[in-house]
Order: structure tokens, then C-alpha cells, then sequence
């Protein structure tokens, strides 16, 4: 429910601050005197578009800002918390909504959701959920098809399974254009599948694995240096171990000489120490040594082999045009893409099955809500009949017509064409709405599928501009009551010239305009009773308020509660 609405420097209003309550309110004023501006704001804290032209001459920027109280809108409570962008800071305002707008003289626009700055998108999105306005300019829209499928969807708490059947739809659409494409590149698609089936098989047959290549590449180094390997370790067994003169008997004899000594000097205890550990590393050195050389083998055969492997391995990666390292990825890459062709959607057999699956899917979701909207439709029809007949049309028919598309025909949107369909006079076949002749008819026409409509809307404030345009009289009267119902079922906010719409409102807002000889104010001024009867009575006679307006103003108050 709209509780606050704050309005800084939009259009001629400086400063407005109003205060919201069950119930229904109406807003009048004279003709010029700035109640648009009441809708205009309201507008933009939903998103509405903006442009500099909307800021009070000589003002930096317009700031508006409307409070909600959401504590009976769990959608909207889940929306914010599931954006980030909900009111936890105060137990009291953690029901609280509040969006804001901020239009600078310059033209540049923000938007912001509890005090958090937010893409005008998210306004919009959230604000479905808290308001929903109905003008007189709304007339246009009902003469759109796709407004009357969307308010037979809402009147008959259709719209889940209408979104059921949009992702029907899209699952079917995304697997039968993928199915198309691949009948239509059917030798392109066969080329390709031979290729790979061609690749994979030549490199199933290498059989490389990631850990194979560097081993090969390590001992075809040490076949292809054998002979040098043989020698030099022969060569090292000689020096250390086998010669004349070796390293070991040279090491021994230092040792013994300085072992002969007949005095030990301290001096020489370390070059002693040093001596006998570097004894020690040769006999291990040689014993590593001459172990290789004992079993170390020249292999040209293996050797061979090792060349001739490692050559197929060079050849395959030039073939496909990567190294030899990455040609175990590339063989794994292949085989997944074979299998995509011969297990999903490379293959028409089992495209085809699953595309008529999922159309077998969408057909079962889309024919029971086509059940489901005739039925809506019906309903729909008989409540709007009725109200007809209270806005004094009672000759008129009104009729929904749901008519089957061609088979075979998908849409996102159903199996079905919906159009609102009236028949003015007895014994005239119904037409569409734009071929009603008169607008009077049409303006009662659309107020009776509003109010119809909005009677199962689950957005608790309703806002009404003028929507009594052309209607007086009695029926007047009428749509006044049925304003006032709504609205003793949540909020509905009022905008009208009639006052028999204005005397049935719960609170009276009345708007007005001042000028001096600088600037023009629009001011908006909560009436008392004696305020409402002044304004009634205005509504009523025009410009000279007699004593029988007055009374008839009073008459016309004192039949309904002012209070909720």
C-alpha cells in the first residue's frame, strides 16, 4: 500500500509531501491545476522515462520519493531480499519500501531502492508488484490483442502456467531450429562426422598418452649416446679404480704418509679427516660407475624404435597442426565431439525424438491452459456483462473470442488467438473493440474491464486517471461505487472531474494552483467534511456556488461514509 509520497520541484509543484490510507482517495481540482503531477510521480519512482523538461524552472534537480508498506506483498519482500536490496536496518521499516528518483536539470536520471542506487529496470520490476495504474489513455492498450491474452492470464491467476508454456516453447523452438539447421547442412554435417570418426581412429591407433612422450624422448637421448656413455665410463674406471696411477692409490698413499708421521701435528688433523672422506667418495663413485658400465647395454633395435615412435608422434601433431605435447588433448577433444554427433545433437534420429518429445511436452502444458482461458474467458464475460449493464449499456454483449490456431502452430504464447470482442446494438455480430463507433462507449466499455479486472488483481493500490471520461449522470454514480468497493478491498487512488465519483471517496485530495507574478504553485490539500462539500458543490455548479448546490453537495456526501 502506498503510504508517502514526497515531490520536490516536478513540473510547477515546488513542494509536496501527501499522506496515503485505506480506502479510496480521490484527487480534484481545476482543470491545468497540476493533478497529473500526482501521476507523473508516481510514474517515475516506477521507471517511468524522463527527461529535463520534467524539473521546476530554476530548479538543480526534481527528488521524488514514494514509501510502500509491503508487509501484505511476500512477492515484493522476496523480490528485494533476493536483490539485496530490502529495509532490514529497523524492525518498523523492514516492511518499507521506498523508491526514489532523481531527475537533474541537466537531463541525467538515477533510480534507487531503499536508499540503494538501482538500475530503473529493478523499479519497474518492483513496482508491478506494489501499483497498478489504470488511465484514461489505457484505452489504447485494450484495443491490443495482447492486452486482452494478458488480462484473461491475470484474471484467471493464468500467468504461471503461461510462463510454463513460454519455457515449453523455447525448449522446443531451441531443439527444432538445431534439428532444421542440421537437415539443412546434411552433407556438410556427414563430411564432418566421416573426418572425425577418420581422426579419432588414427589417433586411437598412436595410443599417446601425456606421461609417454617425455619418457620416450629421454631414453632416445640415451640409446642415440650409448657408445659415448660406455667410453667415458670406462675412461672414468680407469682413472679412479684400474689404472697404474688411479686416484684411489694416490689418495691411499697420501694417507699412509701422513699416518707415518712420528709426530702428530694438530694442524694436520683436518687435511687427514678430508683426505680419508675423499677416499671414501671415490670408492662410491667408482661403485656407481662400474655398475653402470656392467649392465648399461647398446640397443640399436630399441633404438630404432624409440625413432620410428617418436617420428609417427612428430608427423601426427604436424597433421593437425599442434605440438606433440598437446595431441593426447586434441584426441580427447575429437572423441567428445564424435560422441556429441553419433549420441546428441549431431544426430537427426535422435534430434528428431527428442524434438517431438518436447513437443509432445509443450502441446500438453499449452492445451490445458487453452482449457483453463476458455474457462477464465466465460467468467470474465458474465462479470463484465454485468457491469455493463450497471454503466447503463445493458444491450451490449461482450465476448471473448479464443480462436485455435492452424495445427502444428507453436507460440510462445499458446495454442490460441484471444480478442475482446462487443456488439453494440441487438442483432449486430460482435466486432473488435477498435471498430466500436463511439468513444463514449468505448470509455464505459474500458472502465467496466478495469474494474473487473482489477477486482482479482493481487496489487493492493489501484490508481484511476479519469477513467470516467464522458460518463455523468447516473451512471457516474455507478462507477463511483465501484471505486469505492475496490477500495475498501486494499487502496485505490482516484483522479476525476465527476462528482458523484468524488463524493464516494473515502479522502478527498484537493488540488489547486497559485500564481503571483513570478512563479505558479500547484498545491495538494487534504479536505475536512466542510472542505469536501465547498469542492462537491464546485464539481457540481461551476464557478457561482449557490445554496442548492451546497445542499445537494451534502446530500450527495451524507450517502456515503467518509471514513473506512
Amino acid at each position: 500500500m502506498l503510504t508517502q509520497l514526497t515531490v520536490d520541484n516536478l513540473a510547477i509543484a515546488d513542494h509536496v509531501e501527501l499522506f496515503f490510507e485505506r480506502g479510496m482517495s480521490v484527487i480534484t481540482g481545476e482543470t491545468g491545476a497540476g493533478k497529473s503531477i500526482i501521476l507523473d510521480a508516481l510514474g517515475l519512482t516506477l521507471g517511468d522515462r524522463a527527461d529535463s523538461g520534467l524539473v521546476r524552472h530554476g530548479a538543480d534537480r526534481t527528488d521524488i520519493s514514494a514509501v510502500f508498506d509491503i508487509s501484505n506483498i511476500p512477492n515484493a519482500q522476496a523480490w528485494l531480499k533476493a536483490n539485496d536490496l530490502h529495509n532490514d536496518s529497523d524492525l518498523d521499516d523492514q516492511y518499507e519500501c521506498i523508491l526514489r528518483r532523481v531527475i537533474t536539470s541537466e537531463g541525467r536520471s538515477r533510480g534507487y531502492i531503499n536508499g540503494q542506487p538501482s538500475a530503473l529496470s529493478n523499479l519497474r520490476e518492483v513496482g508491478e508488484m506494489l501499483i497498478d495504474i489504470h488511465s484514461q489513455h489505457e484505452h489504447q492498450s485494450l484495443l491490443k490483442k495482447e492486452t486482452h491474452r494478458r488480462l484473461i492470464d491475470e484474471y484467471g491467476n493464468l500467468k504461471k502456467q503461461a510462463q510454463d508454456v513460454a519455457t515449453h516453447y523455447k525448449s522446443w523452438s531451441d531443439k527444432a531450429q538445431k534439428l532444421e539447421q542440421l537437415k539443412n547442412n546434411q552433407d556438410e554435417q556427414d563430411a564432418r562426422l566421416q573426418l572425425l570418426k577418420y581422426q579419432v581412429k588414427e589417433l586411437n591407433e598412436l595410443g599417446l598418452t601425456a606421461e609417454e612422450l617425455p619418457e620416450l624422448e629421454k631414453e632416445q637421448q640415451s640409446l642415440s649416446h650409448a657408445e659415448q656413455l660406455l667410453s667415458s665410463g670406462h675412461e672414468v674406471l680407469q682413472a679412479c679404480s684400474d689404472g697404474e696411477s688411479t686416484v684411489q692409490s694416490i689418495l691411499s698413499h697420501a694417507l699412509h704418509t701422513l699416518d707415518a708421521l712420528p709426530v702428530k701435528h694438530e694442524a694436520l688433523f683436518e687435511a687427514q679427516n678430508l683426505l680419508s672422506e675423499a677416499l671414501i667418495q671415490v670408492d662410491e663413485a667408482t661403485h656407481s660407475i662400474r655398475g653402470f658400465v656392467d649392465h648399461f647395454e647398446i640397443d640399436p633395435t630399441r633404438l630404432q624404435e624409440v625413432d620410428e615412435r617418436l617420428s609417427a608422434i612428430y608427423q601426427l601433431a604436424r597433421k593437425h597442426k599442434t605440438t606433440p605435447e598437446e595431441l593426447p588433448a586434441l584426441h580427447q577433444s575429437l572423441v567428445d565431439e564424435l560422441k556429441s554427433f553419433e549420441d546428441g545433437d549431431g544426430n537427426i534420429e535422435i534430434l528428431t525424438t527428442e524434438t517431438a518429445e518436447l513437443a509432445e511436452k509443450y502441446l500438453t502444458t499449452a492445451r490445458k491452459l487453452s482449457q483453463a482461458r476458455i474457462k477464465t474467458a466465460l467468467t470474465l464475460d458474465k462479470k463484465i456483462a454485468g457491469q455493463l449493464s450497471e454503466l447503463g449499456m445493458p444491450s451490449v454483449k461482450f465476448i471473448t473470442q479464443i480462436s485455435p490456431l492452424p495445427d502444428n502452430i507453436f507460440t510462445r504464447n499458446g495454442l490460441e488467438d484471444i480478442e475482446f470482442l462487443v456488439s453494440a446494438n441487438p442483432g449486430q455480430p460482435p466486432k473488435p473493440l477498435n471498430k466500436v463507433a463511439s468513444g463514449g462507449e468505448l470509455s464505459r466499455i474500458s472502465l467496466a474491464i478495469q474494474v473487473v479486472t482489477a477486482q482479482t488483481s493481487a496489487i493492493p493500490t489501484l490508481v484511476f486517471d479519469e477513467v470516467d471520461v464522458g460518463i455523468g449522470g447516473g451512471t457516474a454514480e455507478v462507477v463511483g461505487r465501484l471505486l469505492r468497493a475496490l477500495g475498501e478491498k486494499g487502496q485505490a487512488l482516484c483522479i476525476t472531474h465527476q462528482p458523484q465519483v468524488a463524493s464516494q471517496g473515502h479522502h478527498h485530495l484537493f488540488v489547486s494552483k497559485q500564481t503571483n507574478k513570478k512563479e505558479t504553485h500547484s498545491k495538494i490539500t487534504k479536505l475536512n467534511k466542510e472542505g469536501r462539500t465547498e469542492e462537491v458543490a464546485r464539481m457540481l455548479g461551476g464557478i457561482n456556488m449557490t445554496e442548492q448546490t451546497l445542499a445537494h453537495a451534502r446530500e450527495m456526501l451524507s450517502a456515503t461514509a467518509l471514513e473506512i
